[in-house]
């Protein structure tokens, strides 16, 4: 098990999060094997102060439906940003580990904080 620091505030968003995922996949050893989860756990720091290029503040939108009829609600990157940063965070990561079972247990490792 190795543990891993990262400085949120050195890095744009998109650049940290592949990073963060290559690593929590366990793609940057030697042992990997896609079936068998890595124990890497990652923390990063600073989290308020990642960077985004271009207008993706005001452009990016996330998206989330309560399964109701009108029940589509819309948040944009900006708003996110300053109600809580860690979750663009998370999201980010989230969506670039492998869709299958182990994502979850890979999501426990990793320790994000403001």
């Amino acid at each position: 098990m190795k543990e891993y620091n990262f400085n949120a505030s050195d890095y744009v968003l998109g650049r940290l999060a592949s990073e963060v995922a290559y690593i929590l996949a366990g793609k940057n050893e030697p042992s990997y094997e896609r079936h068998i989860p890595s124990s890497n756990v990652i923390k990063i720091i600073n989290c308020g102060q990642i960077k985004v290029t271009g207008n993706k503040l005001k452009d990016k939108i996330y998206f989330h439906h309560s399964g109701y009829l009108g029940g589509m609600k819309k948040t944009l990157l900006g708003e996110l940003l300053k109600k809580d940063s860690r979750e663009v965070l998370r999201k980010a990561i989230y969506g670039m580990l492998p869709k299958n079972r182990l994502r979850a247990g890979l999501m426990k490792n990793l320790i994000l904080e403001k």
